[in-house]
């Protein structure tokens, strides 16, 4: 019962969720979502309607239009004449030149999707009402829920921590509730958590879960279920458990906060690859209880992973309002000798001056580069980049050929040694056709990664033994989420390799467009901490001319 109609796993799904500040979730209608159901339906007496539409299903269900439609079936909003309400009905879909073999058991997949939800009574589980056999097929008769999916919610803007942990809370319950019945759901994932309207948190789509004591209808040697979210031990083979479905929520409430997928990488078997083997960076936006609870579900070791008792006191914590300051009373002498009490406003008002006056003092002083910039750096406007970057005084600067493609934009400037470089390079959302620039610069960081763990270059003279070792880390540019990556390694050259370090700044516009500001410089040796300070420098200075 996923937003897609169950659709499997595949490149069409977006790279990333986009880094965006934190919202608050609207149950708003959303057309990829098949349990989504707008509050007022005007009818378009123009447009044709959908083949199916106004069929009657088992004596009782009137379809009235399509919700969505994946791999395994399509979902429909429909009218149960009996009782008079709207319902959501799956309808299976499966291509008609599949073996019979393999439609019998795309069949008992959605009769289990019913079953394993139908045993499960929990408020954060998708109520299932019918199970209506046409023609031999099951429809899947189930409450309509109105809202729309994180997945989408993801889309528009990362969740703030509390709502976060909130939603991790319900969806928790609803894997308590049917590990507690012998359910594994084994498909945890946004796209599966719908939002609803009073803030009602559902988790759908049994399609996949294992009942205990049935037989497995995977096929020999395969998996199923969203590469990015399994767990270690499935990818490896081994019998999940209810700690499998834990570290799937853990992906899911790491997703939620920081707003990007922390293994999905650029294919299937190089996501399989960073579940197994990659650290995700420590989150950044969760903090406290929360950053405990995601670290610890993460943990690739199923048995120290902690368990859902320890889960929801965490996230309990994490979903509590702050406290309020306790109110401040400070005597102040007046003239003559006597005090007058000054409550919490009234301190925080006499020591706005002294705040202000010591923040400014130490503004002066703890951003060295808050100023002019240090003798002999000069800054260069670069036009046709919408940027301006500070270099050393004396670097030569190269530019694309004349004969370059249209879509090169870059610059870059080099000291006459030839040791250290300074580049700006800009990847336009208008000219990205084929979909490569990432939903976030941290996405744009952990797929360049990926990109060299499986080609062996960032497209410099990298040389793979050893191999480079990189050190991403979430930050900010102009109070703005970004990611910078420092990168060692040592050079090609056979004779004489040398050490190299690179710093990557990633920034991605409101517009989509991706800078990458790089600086190169000698990983050892007496110019490796003046390559470090040009880096800081440089970074600190750059200019970009729309955030």
């Amino acid at each position: 019962m996923s937003n897609n109609g169950g659709a499997p796993y595949g490149p069409d799904e977006p790279t990333s969720f986009g880094l965006q500040p934190p919202r608050p979730p609207v149950a708003v209608p959303h057309p990829g979502n098949p349990y989504a159901a707008p509050t007022q339906v005007v009818p378009d007496r123009q447009a044709p309607q959908e083949p199916g539409t106004g069929r009657l299903i088992a004596g009782r269900y009137r379809l009235l239009g399509k919700l969505g439609h994946g791999g395994m079936g399509t979902v429909w909003r429909a009218k149960d004449e009996t009782v008079d309400r709207e319902v959501a009905v799956k309808e299976p879909r499966v291509p008609d030149h599949l073996p019979e073999r393999e439609r019998a058991n795309v069949f008992e997949r959605m009769r289990r999707e019913a079953r394993a939800a139908a045993r499960l009574d929990h408020p954060a589980v998708v109520n299932v009402h019918d199970v209506a056999v046409v023609d031999g097929q099951p429809w899947i008769v189930m409450e309509l829920v109105r809202g729309r999916s994180l997945g989408d919610a993801l889309q528009e803007g990362t969740i703030g921590a509390r709502e976060a942990a909130r939603i991790g809370l319900e969806v928790l319950g609803a894997l308590e509730s049917a590990h507690a019945a012998g359910i594994l759901h084994r498909d945890v994932k946004p796209d599966n958590v719908m939002l609803g309207t009073g803030d009602r948190v559902v988790l759908t789509d049994f399609g996949i879960a294992q009942i205990e004591g049935e037989t497995n209808l995977t096929d020999t040697g395969g998996f199923v279920g969203s590469p990015e979210f399994i767990a270690p031990e499935r990818v490896v083979g081994q019998r999940p458990g209810p700690a499998s479905d834990l570290w799937s929520l853990g992906v899911v409430l790491y997703a939620a906060t920081e707003g990007v997928s922390p293994f999905r990488r650029n294919n299937t078997p190089a996501t399989l690859q960073s579940v197994l083997n990659a650290t995700p960076a420590a989150p950044n936006a969760a903090t406290g209880p929360l950053a405990d609870a995601i670290n610890g579900l993460l943990d690739k070791e199923p048995a120290r992973r902690p368990d859902a008792a320890r889960v929801r006191t965490l996230l309990e914590q994490a979903a509590r309002p702050p406290e309020p300051a306790p109110t401040q009373v400070v005597r102040i002498a007046e003239p003559g000798g006597r005090s007058i009490r000054v409550g919490r406003k009234g301190w925080i008002g006499i020591g706005a001056v002294v705040v202000a006056a010591v923040l400014a003092a130490y503004l002066v002083v703890a951003d060295p580069f808050a100023g002019p910039l240090p003798d002999n750096w000069e800054k260069k406007d670069l036009k046709a980049l919408g940027a301006t970057v500070a270099v050393p005084a004396g670097y030569q600067k190269t530019v694309p050929k004349p004969d370059a493609a249209k879509d090169e934009h870059w610059v870059q400037f080099t000291d006459l040694s030839g040791s250290l470089w300074i580049s700006l390079t800009l990847a336009k959302k208008a000219e990205d056709t084929s979909g490569e620039i990432a939903g976030s610069a941290a996405a744009e960081m952990y797929d360049d990664d990926a990109s060299y763990r499986q080609s062996g270059s960032y497209g410099m003279d990298m040389d793979s033994e050893p191999a480079p070792k990189s050190k991403p880390d979430p930050t900010t540019y102009k109070d703005r989420k970004a990611a910078l990556n420092t990168i060692t390694y040592s050079t090609t050259d056979t004779e004489y390799p040398r050490p190299r370090e690179i710093q990557v700044l990633y920034y991605k516009t409101k517009s989509g467009d991706m800078y990458k500001f790089m600086i190169g410089y000698p990983g050892k040796g007496d110019f490796t901490e003046r390559g470090r300070e040009v880096a800081r420098t440089a970074i600190a200075n750059l200019d970009i001319d729309t955030l």
